[in-house]
């Protein structure tokens, strides 16, 4: 009998954030790490509370609507993240500084799920993202069971040398950089920089970041 694939569990976020711009980049970042994530944006705590049906995985909230409702999102099941200008900490709840740019800001909420939450539900969004990430860029032949002693190997999606170039990249290598470390020349690091691009298709260097991390071939605290 032949094997059936697990079901990816899909799960939902709010965002609580009257800046639409914050709102729109963050809702982008989460989206790029969890692929089956849908999220929810709210300009104000009103509109949540029309909508909240107690099914959110987590609650990324402007501070100040946080601390106006305090008692709401404090409660363990809701799982709050408080989204910062920098420098705030908030005894017992994560904090997410929103005031720094994409890739600082993808290190520092990648950090943030692999700090805090792993041990919390089973459907919190680093594992979801994980396996998700495995499947999207590693997908296995649809009707060949896990185990199968088929010759057929799935393809990786890079190379060795492009994963070599792609973890240079994410430490922050320029160029040049990379091309001293690898003794090969800044035209081929170039070439190998815009085929990773393309097989990823990566919108900048955070999906880099994002793709090195998420598949294990670098650890956070490394960047």
């Amino acid at each position: 009998m032949d094997r059936q694939a697990p079901q990816m569990q899909h799960f939902s976020i709010a965002i609580v954030e009257p800046n639409m711009l914050t709102a729109l980049g963050l809702q982008q970042l989460l989206l790029d790490m969890i692929p089956m994530i849908e999220v929810s944006k709210f300009v104000d705590f009103d509109e949540l509370l029309a909508s909240d049906n107690g099914n959110y995985a987590h609650y990324f909230v402007a501070s100040r609507i946080f601390f106006e409702h305090a008692t709401y999102f404090r409660e363990p099941s809701r799982r709050a993240i408080v989204l910062t200008t920098g420098g705030t900490n908030i005894h017992g709840v994560p904090t997410l500084n929103v005031c720094q740019s994409e890739t600082l800001l993808a290190k520092e909420l990648m950090m943030l799920h692999r700090r805090g939450h792993q041990h919390q539900h089973a459907h919190q969004p680093l594992q979801v993202h994980q396996h998700a990430h495995q499947q999207v860029h590693q997908p296995q032949h649809p009707q060949e069971p896990p185990h199968s002693h088929s010759t057929a190997k799935v393809q990786p999606l890079l190379t060795a040398r492009e994963i070599e170039v792609a973890i240079l990249l994410a430490k922050g290598n320029i160029n040049k950089e990379i091309a001293d470390r690898l003794s090969i020349s800044i035209t081929t690091v170039i070439t190998h920089r815009k085929n990773i691009m393309e097989k990823l298709r990566a919108r900048s260097l955070v999906d880099i970041i994002i793709y090195v991390v998420m598949n294990g071939l670098v650890d956070i605290g490394e960047l």
